[in-house]
């Protein structure tokens, strides 16, 4: 029953969102595209529901050859290359275009993953999606992580996003995936919205 309705609720607001968003959408594309003429839309392989991957969707908020300028970086910046394997993620990212820090910290860069929501590869409310290189991070984790379908929002998003440790981050997920409900995801959506406006971590 709750799953059920988790996913009528999913549908709903997915569906809601890019209705009322597609002026906003269709706006950003545009924008993306005039700043380097390249996709506006960045697919990844993402760890979903089972273990099961799924191409996780977002607007590009990169340069195109951000792997390859990531790679150069850690292998000449010894402090970039601790931050990054302490939290996957570096405060000052060189890779991200100026138009992409504005979506990031507006975080418009995920509103491509109401498709995902669509397709039921995700869900609004649920564990950030991972990429296959941190699983072995989850440890024994990994397996609550698994049994919930990654969500746009959740309690990470919602508790100060890149403010938060990468283990802190792993703990909510898990926490969330062993105790979600359909009351409790309608929290952290109306969480959501302040921590959005506010900008709250993001970077």
């Amino acid at each position: 029953m709750q799953r059920a309705a988790k996913r009528m609720i999913d549908v709903s607001i997915a569906s809601m969102a890019l209705v009322f968003l597609s002026p906003v959408m269709l706006a950003l594309a545009i924008a993306i595209r005039l700043q380097d003429g390249r996709p506006a839309i960045f697919s990844q392989s993402r760890i979903g529901k089972d273990g099961r991957t799924f191409q996780c969707l977002k607007f590009r908020s990169m340069v195109i050859d951000a792997q390859a300028r990531l790679e150069a970086l850690l292998a000449t910046d010894a402090e970039a290359a601790t931050e990054w394997a302490r939290d996957q993620k570096l405060r000052k990212d060189p890779r991200i275009t100026p138009l992409g820090r504005f979506i990031r910290k507006a975080s418009f860069d995920e509103l491509p993953q109401l498709f995902n929501v669509l397709r039921g590869e995700m869900s609004i409310v649920g564990p950030r999606p991972i990429i296959k290189d941190e699983v072995a991070r989850y440890g024994t984790n990994f397996g609550d992580y698994a049994s919930v379908k990654p969500g746009i929002t959740g309690l990470w998003q919602v508790s100060g996003r890149n403010s938060v440790s990468y283990d802190d981050r792993v703990a909510m997920d898990a926490s969330y995936a062993a105790n979600w409900s359909v009351l409790g995801d309608i929290w952290i959506i109306l969480l959501t919205v302040p921590a959005v406006l506010f900008s709250r971590g993001a970077s």
